[in-house]
C-alpha cells in the first residue's frame, strides 16, 4: 500500500471513529463480513461499544458546608453573611430580606447533587436560615470520587508542636544580623522609545 493510500486510510478512520464518539448512544454495529478484516471486525465491534461520548461537569452556584451553616447566628449583618458564605445565587426585588444559596453539580456516572440554602434578615440583621442539610467539606469531597479514592483533604490546624517551632524559627530569624543593602544607583538616562536613526 502506498503512503498517500495509508495516510487517506489513516484520516478516514480516524474521521470515523471521531464520528462515533460524538453519537450519544451507539446501537451495536453490524459490519458486513468481509474476508481480509476477520479479527480486525470482532475489534471495532468491541471499540465501539467501549467508545462514549464526553459529558461535561455541570456546577452551578455556591457549595455551602454544614460547618459555615453551623457558623451563622442571628443578628450577623449582611456583610458578615456574605464574608461567610459568599454572594447569593438568588437575590430578589420583591424578597429583599432573603438571599437564596443554590449549588447542583452534574457528574457523568454520580448521581446529580443539589442542595439549597435560604437566608432571611431583618433590615440589615441575620433573623434566620433554612434549607437542606448540607454535608461537612470532608463529605463533600468524597461525594466526588465515588469510584477511586478521595483526595485527602488537608488539616487546617496547626499542633502546638508546630506552633512552637513556628515561634521559635521566627524569632531566630529576628534575632539574626542583617546586613544593610546599599540602595542602587538611580539610572539618569534611558534608551529612547523609538528608533532615532530613519
Amino acid at each position: 500500500m502506498s503512503r498517500i493510500a495509508r495516510s487517506a486510510f489513516s484520516a478516514s478512520l480516524l474521521g470515523a471513529l471521531a464520528l462515533l464518539a460524538g453519537c450519544s448512544s451507539l446501537p451495536s454495529i453490524s459490519l458486513p463480513s468481509m474476508p481480509s478484516l476477520g479479527a480486525v471486525g470482532d475489534g471495532a465491534r468491541g471499540l465501539a461499544d467501549r467508545v462514549t461520548p464526553y459529558r461535561i461537569e455541570i456546577v452551578q452556584g455556591n457549595f455551602v458546608s454544614s460547618e459555615q451553616v453551623a457558623a451563622l447566628k442571628p443578628g450577623m449583618t449582611r456583610l458578615q453573611v456574605r464574608d461567610l458564605l459568599g454572594s447569593p445565587l438568588l437575590t430578589s426585588v420583591f424578597h429583599g430580606d432573603r438571599w437564596d444559596y443554590a449549588f447542583t453539580i452534574r457528574r457523568t456516572g454520580t448521581e446529580p447533587q443539589r442542595r439549597h440554602l435560604s437566608v432571611f434578615f431583618k433590615g440589615d440583621l441575620l433573623e434566620r436560615h433554612e434549607g437542606d442539610a448540607m454535608p461537612s467539606e470532608n463529605e463533600f469531597v468524597a461525594s466526588l470520587y465515588p469510584r477511586k479514592a478521595a483526595p485527602s483533604v488537608p488539616v487546617l490546624e496547626a499542633t502546638e508542636a508546630q506552633l512552637k517551632a513556628a515561634q521559635g524559627n521566627a524569632a531566630s530569624a529576628q534575632a539574626a544580623p542583617v546586613a544593610p543593602v546599599a540602595p542602587a544607583a538611580a539610572r539618569t538616562s534611558y534608551p529612547p522609545l523609538e528608533p532615532t536613526g530613519r
